[in-house]
């Protein structure tokens, strides 16, 4: 038997106690141990019960480990699947995304991992979560990270310099990081943001079809002020500030390479948040930020500043992280016409906070849902390696990771992290 954090409905009811250890159900099965397991704003939809899950479960998805056995699918001459077939070994140290993927179907393919035709989420009834010692991971060649695989990479693949990465640091990649940069990347790739990063007015900064007349540019040409990249970010909870700093990272690296000029609104109404948010960005070095404007406010200040430093235009685009009407109702708010909101947050049953109408006025473009980890791995694997920093630490001002606890705690902190009385908390199962 092993320990494991258990939810009971109808809601709030999280129990320690001894479950069966999984075992091998299928050839492309792993058992990991693990070694720790994170506590997620998700966790607390279903803690809340907010999901209309009727039945009891193992909590947690966000899982770093050890692979402690491999289903028969795993053998040095596997080919034609996801390399981790024939490279896992037992030992060998994992990350897994808080999704099952294959890595062989259309969508894991083309990078939309979370939409996997094998996609299951970790911590629901059919598939036990990782707040536990032990964990099965369903096809676990295109599921799982290897970190040992990154330590002693193959011919020809890329080597990282993991001297600096704190164990503590991993557990970020299951979720919250690679999150984070996925919002970031919706907005920046986004082809109404085009026009800033390239110069060209819209639509001829991406494709264009036809001939010579298609291509050729507006008469309007675009000015300094024109070209002033303005982006909110609403909600400074984990997650946000994972996106924050992902996003600063990225318009440093496009203030160096393309000299954009850029401005971040980071907005939460709980001070507490925007306390720590402030403290991180002082933190990070100048390489990591640039030198754009950035500024932390609570909700009304936020609202002001995004008014009084684009002349009324609003931001081109909003990160909206929570998952709630409120933050929605925020971020269309502050977002300027033809801008782009992307939304990364879950939300639960209650209708949009706008019209069909609202959004028509205004020209807003919307980008929901889940984030592909698994393929948003190597990007966020980069950032997190620079800010060790930022990623590296437990228990500091500046540290997203706020504690490591062991099970006997689970329940307390529950109580503390759906109240936003502590930031990031760990579970190590064998505390």
């Amino acid at each position: 038997m092993q320990r494991a954090v258990r939810w009971y409905p109808p809601a709030y009811d999280i129990r320690v106690e001894a479950v069966p250890i999984p075992q091998i159900i299928d050839p492309d099965d792993a058992i990991v141990k693990v070694t720790l397991a994170g506590l997620c704003g998700s966790d607390l939809h279903i803690y809340r019960g907010h999901e209309d899950v009727d039945n009891d479960l193992t909590c947690g998805h966000e899982i770093v480990g050890e692979i402690v056995a491999l289903g028969p699918s795993f053998r040095p001459d596997a080919t034609g699947r996801p390399e981790l077939y024939s490279t896992l070994r037992v030992g060998d140290k994992v990350v897994s995304p808080f999704t099952v993927s294959c890595g062989e179907c259309h969508f894991c393919r083309i990078g939309f991992t979370c939409r996997c035709i094998h996609s299951c989420l970790f911590g629901i009834p059919t598939l036990p979560g990782g707040q536990a010692q032990y964990v099965r991971i369903p096809k676990a060649g295109g599921t799982l990270f290897s970190i040992s695989a990154l330590k002693s990479p193959s011919p020809g693949a890329t080597k990282w310099d993991l001297a600096h990465l704190t164990d503590s640091s991993l557990i970020l990649l299951a979720d919250i990081l690679p999150t984070g940069v996925f919002a970031v990347m919706q907005a920046l790739q986004h082809p109404k943001i085009a026009p800033i990063l390239t110069g060209k007015p819209y639509p001829y900064g991406g494709f264009v079809p036809g001939g010579p007349i298609a291509q050729g540019q507006a008469a309007t040409a675009l000015k300094d002020e024109d070209r002033v990249l303005t982006i909110g970010v609403v909600g400074l909870g984990p997650v946000g500030l994972c996106a924050t700093v992902s996003l600063l990272d990225i318009l440093a690296g496009l203030e160096r390479d393309r000299g954009l000029v850029y401005q971040v609104i980071a907005i939460d109404p709980l001070e507490s948040r925007r306390t720590k948010m402030q403290a991180v960005y002082e933190t990070i070095e100048a390489s990591g930020k640039g030198n754009g404007r950035f500024a932390v406010a609570s909700v009304e200040e936020g609202k002001k500043l995004v008014d009084q430093l684009t002349s009324g235009a609003g931001c081109n685009a909003v990160l909206e992280i929570v998952g709630n009407n409120s933050a929605l109702t925020t971020a269309y708010d502050i977002v300027r016409p033809f801008g782009t909101i992307s939304s990364v947050g879950v939300h639960q049953e209650p209708p949009l906070p706008f019209s069909g109408r609202d959004v028509y006025n205004k020209n807003v473009s919307f980008d929901f849902g889940r984030c592909p980890v698994r393929a948003m791995f190597p990007i966020a694997l980069e950032i997190l390696l620079k800010r060790q920093d930022v990623f590296g630490g437990v228990g500091a001002g500046a540290s997203l990771i706020d504690r490591i606890v062991g099970f006997d705690q689970a329940v307390e902190m529950y109580k503390l992290f759906d109240k936003g009385q502590c930031g990031k908390v760990l579970f190590d199962p064998m505390l």
